[in-house]
Formats: structure tokens, C-alpha cells, sequence
């Protein structure tokens, strides 16, 4: 494992009382806003030294109470990318580049700031200064500082909360290729799905200072009992897709282990691995396959679980292939179908129903 963290805490009211593991990959600290998210990762960068426990990355020991072991900050290894910038005004971007490794006294080192500079794609803004970039810029010249300072991990604490819509549709796919070609662990947190789904491979939830359930990204966003946590309009599955290829009509067929996945044209190349994200209500389903409707995605399921709320709603989970998906639907439509786990059915999709921000490159793009 890449991360190993158990810790005890006190924060005047709130208590912080949490154990989990973290493989290599984008581990997504999961939960609403003051359920310890951003305690936990200051506790990882030793920014706040916990009552009790224990941290360790890569093997190495950076906390522990009962052995009296707390690392400075500064031996650490860990690049920390904070919800703003927070780049030197003073200095021009290749400056601000290349602070930490002069900081640490590591030397220059070319090839690496090369590959940096084309992962992010700052080779056009390396002669500015901070005051002159756009926020989705200063946070990519961020996230390019801390892995140029040679970090074992790298800590993200909401980098994208203070972006709109568009600079963050702009960084998303750079942060995918951050996961995908750094090879450096990431522990990112956050409070939005949509970010979730496009980048996590491990999902840790937490309420109230406490994990409630952790483990792979895909099996975590379609476990009905996590939607209370996701939030109902947010609450959607993620499919493993690749692009099969692309109509004349400006419409793109991705193949998904359950059949084939119709959506609007997909800007990316035949072949392409995807991330799919589906929200659960945009599913319909239908126990005799539907015809003559406009809906073009009509998948084969089997019904694996139901989950009531209090209210009108249930949450249906199905299987398609390998993919897991989950159904928000009435309890009046559930009750009428006769659904229940082992039955079949179909899962009707409207290839409108996903949206371009909602599919992302997958994990071997």
C-alpha cells in the first residue's frame, strides 16, 4: 500500500477517529464539507500532528505516537497542491517551477522539468508571471511545482473548488493524464462526484470525522448504500468503455462489457479507453426491452439490489456485464415491475442524458 494512515484527533467539538489504506493510484478522500477531509491530509503533510496514531507512506514512517516518530515537514517528500495556487507573484513561472528543487538544494534537472512542463502544458506560459494566468494556469503551474519537487506522494486539497465550470472542464483532463503518466500516488480530496468519477481509482467516505466505507472506484460509486452520501442528484456509476467508432450522424459507440454504448460524438480517437459517468437518474428500466422508442442504449441487466429511503424513492442496482450500474426510480414504478434481486431486466439510457464532462480518459488511455 501506498498510504497507511490511523489517527486520533481533537478539534474542539469534533473528533477525528479514522483508520484506512491507500493503494497506488488517485485515493479520493470522500465527504461533505467538515467531515475531516482536509484534517486528515494536513495530518499526511504534517501540517497538524494528531493526538494519536500512526502515518506511513511508501513503507516509510512519518507519525507515530507510540514510537515518538513525527517527521518535519520538510523531510517528508510530499507535494502539496492547495485549493488556490498560492505561486510566488514575484517569480515567473519557470521560476515558481523550480522553487522547491532549489529549496531543497536538489540541483536542476532538465529532463524532468521538460517532462513537466509538456505534461501540464505550461511550455507557453514559462515567461509569465502568476498575475498574468488564468486560475485553471496558476493551479496547473501548482501541480507542476510539487512534482518537481520530487514527492513520494502528492496531496491535492480540492485543487478545482475554486474554479468555475469551464476552467475546471479545462484542468480535468491534465489532472487524467497526472494519474495516468507521473507515477507518483495521489491522495486528492473533495466534494464533488463529478470530479470523483472522472479521477478516483480508490474512494475513501467519510462523516463525521469517521470512514464509513472504502475501497475501488467503481464498486464504491455504484454501492447503493453510499448515496445517501453522494447525494441523490449526484449519485451515478462509472463504466469502463472503449471507442469503437464514430458516426457520420455525430454519434460515437462505445463498447462497454454489457453491449454497446451510444453517446453524442466522444472527442477522442478510435480505440481510446474511457471513464463513463451515469447518473442513476437517467436510468430507466423496463422488464421486456422496449421498442420503437428514441432511447438508443437498451442494456440486458440483472437486478442485484434495492435500496428504500424514507422517501418515494428507490435505488435499484443492476448489472450489465461486468459493469455495475444504479437506477433511481419511485417506489410506485419498483412495486409495478415486481423487480428483485436476481431478476432481469433492461437499463434504457437517452444518449443526451451524458454529458462531455461526465466521460473521461481511462486508466490505460
Amino acid at each position: 500500500m501506498s498510504l497507511s494512515v490511523s489517527l486520533r484527533h481533537r478539534l474542539g467539538d469534533f473528533a477525528l477517529d479514522l483508520a484506512f489504506e491507500a493503494p497506488d493510484g488517485v485515493t479520493v478522500l470522500f465527504g461533505r464539507s467538515g467531515s475531516g477531509k482536509t484534517s486528515v491530509i494536513n495530518a499526511v503533510a504534517g501540517l497538524m500532528q494528531p493526538d494519536a496514531g500512526r502515518i506511513a507512506v511508501a513503507g516509510r514512517v512519518l507519525f507515530d505516537s507510540a514510537a515518538g516518530v513525527s517527521v518535519p515537514v520538510h523531510r517528508r517528500r510530499l507535494g502539496y497542491v492547495f485549493q488556490e495556487g498560492r505561486l510566488f507573484p514575484h517569480l515567473t513561472v519557470r521560476q515558481n517551477l523550480t522553487y522547491a528543487r532549489r529549496v531543497q538544494r536538489l540541483g536542476p534537472d532538465a529532463a524532468a522539468f521538460d517532462r513537466v512542463v509538456a505534461l501540464l502544458g505550461l511550455g507557453s506560459l514559462l515567461n509569465r508571471q502568476p498575475v498574468a494566468l488564468s486560475g485553471g494556469e496558476a493551479q496547473r503551474v501548482a501541480i507542476g511545482r510539487a512534482l518537481l519537487s520530487d514527492p513520494v506522494m502528492l496531496l491535492m486539497d480540492e485543487p478545482l473548488a475554486a474554479l468555475d465550470g469551464a476552467r475546471k472542464a479545462e484542468i480535468l483532463p491534465y489532472l487524467e493524464r497526472l494519474r495516468r503518466e507521473a507515477g507518483v500516488p495521489i491522495l486528492y480530496v473533495s466534494h464533488n462526484m463529478a470530479e470523483v468519477a472522472r479521477l478516483a481509482t480508490h474512494v475513501v467516505a467519510m462523516e463525521g470525522g469517521r470512514v464509513t466505507q472504502a475501497g475501488p472506484a467503481e464498486a464504491m460509486l455504484a454501492d447503493p448504500g453510499l448515496v445517501r452520501v453522494m447525494g441523490l442528484r449526484d449519485a451515478g456509476a462509472v463504466l469502463q468503455a472503449r471507442v469503437l467508432r464514430h458516426g457520420e450522424d455525430g454519434v460515437s459507440d462505445l463498447q462497454v462489457s454489457g453491449g454497446v454504448l451510444c453517446l453524442p460524438l466522444v472527442d477522442a480517437p478510435v480505440g481510446t479507453d474511457l471513464r463513463v459517468r451515469i447518473l442513476a437518474q437517467d436510468v430507466m428500466l423496463a422488464t421486456e426491452r422496449p421498442r420503437n422508442i428514441s432511447a438508443l442504449n437498451i442494456l440486458p441487466v440483472t437486478v442485484l439490489a434495492l435500496r428504500r429511503g424514507d422517501g418515494p424513492g428507490v435505488i435499484v442496482q443492476v448489472q450489465a456485464g461486468d459493469d455495475l450500474l444504479l437506477a433511481r426510480i419511485t417506489r410506485r414504478s419498483a412495486d409495478a415491475l415486481g423487480l428483485r434481486p436476481g431478476g432481469t431486466c433492461f437499463a434504457v439510457l437517452k444518449s443526451v442524458a451524458v454529458a462531455p464532462t461526465d466521460i473521461g480518459l481511462g486508466l490505460q488511455s
